[in-house]
């Protein structure tokens, strides 16, 4: 192999063989069922397997009707000229459930952004307490079953006289599951942010003060900065986790708040459609732009600390 050194022996060579292929392997367990169901969301017929036509590649057994779905299912009348998008906007399932998991995927990012951020700069600080220990404590979100931590939510939601301006709870309640959303995605953000740190010389922070700048001013015009690849990468991470969220959705959300997952989590218990496939689709490609983002940003801030030529 060309990144092989010369004096390599043919174990070590083998040895680099095979461990490629471990990997590949690996690589296409994990990629092929997410390939698998793009397209079978083309699929004329409302099956969840590749009919003979798809398999001799017919051009008949193929279709976007699913994709079309997701705009007509549950309107009051499809075939209306006048006001139709306001009975998408209005009546459409799959867009409503759109618009709830975007609503509380960025209100939950931005609280998860600021929390989290504000941790991270804490927890870098070298005479902070007990760093571990609350480290441990913060990131334990991704690290509980998110069944447990869901029951809990749900518990401490449901109290009532609890929380202001909400007598009942915050069960049911739009600002529960933005809260809820938020505390899954406050770890990432944290460990984000303080990998971003890692690297950070304290010295500019000195300096700063020492020409006069206070703290806000100090943290926008130098930390900020700096940071911001990472806070930009947990901010993603979080949002990412808070639109695939369906466990806290189920626990802390009515009839009125369904979200993408919930909403794909009810049709393949009670309505087996190929429309469910079409949005795991869209999802896919969503995913991927954002991950590409990720790597983008990950690069820029390894320039930033100077890891990498460029």
């Amino acid at each position: 192999m060309s990144d092989m050194p010369p004096y390599a022996t043919w174990p070590e060579k083998f040895g680099q063989y095979i461990f490629l292929l471990i990997c590949t392997m690996i690589f296409i367990f994990l990629i092929t069922p997410v390939l698998i169901i793009m397209p079978l969301s083309f699929n004329s017929e409302p099956y969840f397997s590749f009919t003979q036509g798809m398999m001799s590649l017919d051009p008949a057994a193929f279709s976007t009707r699913w994709y079309q779905d997701i705009f007509l299912f549950g309107m009051n009348d499809p075939n209306r000229t006048d006001g139709w998008w306001s009975d998408v906007w209005n009546n459409a399932t799959w867009v409503k459930a759109a618009v709830n998991s975007f609503k509380f995927a960025v209100l939950a990012t931005i609280l998860a952004t600021f929390f989290g951020t504000l941790a991270a700069l804490g927890l870098s600080r070298p005479e902070m307490p007990w760093r571990s220990a609350i480290t441990s404590l913060l990131i334990s979100p991704m690290i509980v079953p998110l069944v447990i931590t869901a029951t809990g939510m749900f518990f401490f939601y449901a109290k009532k006289d609890t929380f202001p301006f909400f007598p009942r709870g915050l069960i049911n309640e739009d600002i529960g599951i933005v809260l809820a959303h938020a505390t899954l995605g406050v770890p990432f953000v944290i460990i984000t942010v303080t990998a971003t740190l890692t690297g950070f010389d304290n010295s500019l922070i000195r300096a700063s003060k020492s020409l006069g700048a206070n703290g806000w001013t100090t943290f926008r015009r130098v930390i900020m900065p700096l940071i911001m690849p990472g806070m930009i990468s947990g901010a993603l991470f979080a949002f990412i986790t808070s639109l695939d969220e369906v466990v806290a959705v189920i626990f802390l959300a009515d009839v009125h708040q369904v979200t993408i997952p919930r909403q794909m989590f009810s049709g393949i218990r009670e309505q087996i459609s190929p429309t469910i496939l079409a949005v795991a689709t869209v999802l896919v490609l969503i995913s991927i732009c954002l991950l590409t983002t990720l790597e983008l940003l990950r690069r820029r801030s390894e320039r930033l600390r100077g890891l990498s030529p460029g």
